[in-house]
């Protein structure tokens, strides 16, 4: 498999706090790769960090096969980056911005700036100053796509922007998402679902795994059983670890299954609870998850599967 990034063991402090702590990751080239994590979980040190933005602490990383803190002019025309809280000159317009970037990218395609312009429904003539934070987003967006980078970096691209904006900034990346890799960090989660190959969640400062979107959703199943007598949940090792945020009723016990296998559940099932009148497994978006992993730590969240 051929990576577009690599970080081994990098760690981050910033004075006595730990921000990254021993952080791993392989994105592959050509995927679309989300990073979730809660607030302060080190999406964007960890960024900033494979950018050449900061200096680790120790360890390395690889961004297009070079080293990241030897990031310069070269890779970084190859390396479209878009940030929650980008500065742009707030003085130029929308026109004298782009026209200003164009010389700079040897790459750049006028045809690409129409294209998303025309999506965007951005005027040339306003002033950056003028712009809502959602334009300003579409106009960064536009400035590191018009040159056909061969990775897209978007850290928080989606925060706190209303559905319609977020919509046109989504089918923006996507226009670009055949040609290059796509890195993306975000809590709107249920926005990058729909379009993210592969999914890392980040707890603590360290990758508690990465995997394929779609080997996520199949091992993950909220599971309640319905028997005929109150439940308990047991206690010690007859209780699964990869079995989260068990919730007991008068006759119930609902829990979230990390590594659901059709037979496999059913016959631990079957060993804790004896007989069942009903037993459901749902699929889980990948909020839900997000939610489940957040509130009970991810000790066991990865299954059988390693985080890198």
């Amino acid at each position: 498999m051929t990576v577009a990034i690599r970080a081994h063991a990098l760690t981050k402090k910033f004075g006595s706090l730990n921000v990254l702590n021993g952080f791993n990751l392989e994105v592959p080239e050509g995927s679309v790769y989300g990073l979730i994590g809660g607030n302060g979980a080190g999406k964007t040190t960890a960024i900033k960090v494979l950018m050449n933005l900061l200096e680790p602490n120790s360890g390395g990383a690889e961004v297009l096969g070079v080293d990241s803190r030897q990031l310069g002019h070269a890779e970084f025309a190859q390396i479209g980056y878009v940030s929650e809280n980008q500065e742009m000159p707030e003085w130029m317009t929308v026109r004298y911005f782009l026209e200003y970037l164009r010389p700079v990218y040897p790459m750049w395609d006028d045809g690409r700036v129409k294209e998303l312009l025309d999506l965007f429904e951005l005027h040339l003539n306003q002033q950056i100053r003028h712009l809502s934070r959602g334009m300003r987003m579409k106009v960064s967006l536009i400035s590191s796509t018009a040159y056909h980078p061969r990775l897209l970096v978007l850290d928080e691209p989606l925060s706190g922007l209303d559905a319609r904006v977020r919509e046109d900034l989504v089918k923006g990346t996507l226009l670009c998402a055949d040609e290059c890799t796509t890195f993306i960090s975000s809590h709107d989660l249920s926005d990058i679902e729909s379009f993210t190959s592969h999914i890392g969640y980040l707890e603590n400062g360290k990758l508690q795994f990465s995997e394929e979107m779609a080997s996520l959703s199949s091992r993950f199943r909220e599971i309640e059983v319905t028997t005929q007598w109150p439940v308990q949940v047991p206690s010690g090792r007859e209780w699964p670890a990869n079995w989260l945020s068990p919730q007991c009723g008068s006759a119930f016990v609902r829990f979230v299954d990390t590594r659901f296998e059709p037979d496999r559940t059913a016959q631990e099932i079957r060993r804790i609870f004896g007989e069942t009148l009903e037993v459901s497994a749902r699929p889980m978006p990948l909020r839900s998850i997000f939610v489940a992993l957040a509130r009970t730590g991810t000790a066991s969240a990865s299954g059988d599967q390693e985080a890198m």
